[in-house]
């Protein structure tokens, strides 16, 4: 389903950089954050984004997971699923995406999880987390779930993106 009445669809990703976000490694990544969450903020179907502090260059990677601080997060609201699937694999977005192992680790498990919310909630980090801890032990299920839950997204499918570093 790529919409559900009431509900607007919450995503969470999280991925950990291979370098502090200062090292010229990531350097690439961490100059186009601004650039590509503008973007999404602009998007039709956004609603809400988790913010950092506002400094540019940072996106959101003050928001420490497991006190890590090499780990980052983009905690974003959608209208429905059309519109993020339109973010991640029609814009530039979907060019970092292709490029993900040249900064991120390859974790391992499923680090990428979406949810329906009611309309007008933002969800916290920590409410995110719990998802996706959820869908890391249950697969997908309603209450949390992944790309190929959603039957009508097709983004993952046709841009044929094999599953690595933050996803």
């Amino acid at each position: 389903m790529t919409n559900k009445p009431g509900y607007h669809l919450a995503e969470l990703n999280v991925g950990r950089l291979l370098a502090p976000t200062d090292d010229p490694r990531v350097a690439e990544f961490m100059g186009a954050l601004d650039r590509v969450n503008g973007l999404g903020k602009r998007m039709p179907g956004f609603v809400w984004m988790m913010e950092g502090s506002g400094e540019p260059g940072t996106g959101n990677t003050e928001a420490k997971i497991e006190g890590d601080a090499q780990f980052v997060s983009n905690l974003t609201v959608w209208q429905d699923a059309a519109s993020l699937e339109n973010f991640v694999f029609g814009t530039v977005h979907r060019l970092f995406y292709e490029r993900r192992a040249e900064w991120f680790e390859v974790l391992g498990k499923m680090h990428f999880v979406m949810w329906w919310v009611p309309i007008g909630h933002q969800p916290s980090l920590d409410e995110a987390l719990a998802r996706l801890a959820d869908v890391q032990a249950n697969g997908d299920t309603d209450r949390a779930f992944g790309w190929s839950y959603l039957k009508e997204a097709q983004g993952m499918k046709i841009r044929s993106c094999a599953p690595m570093a933050a996803e």
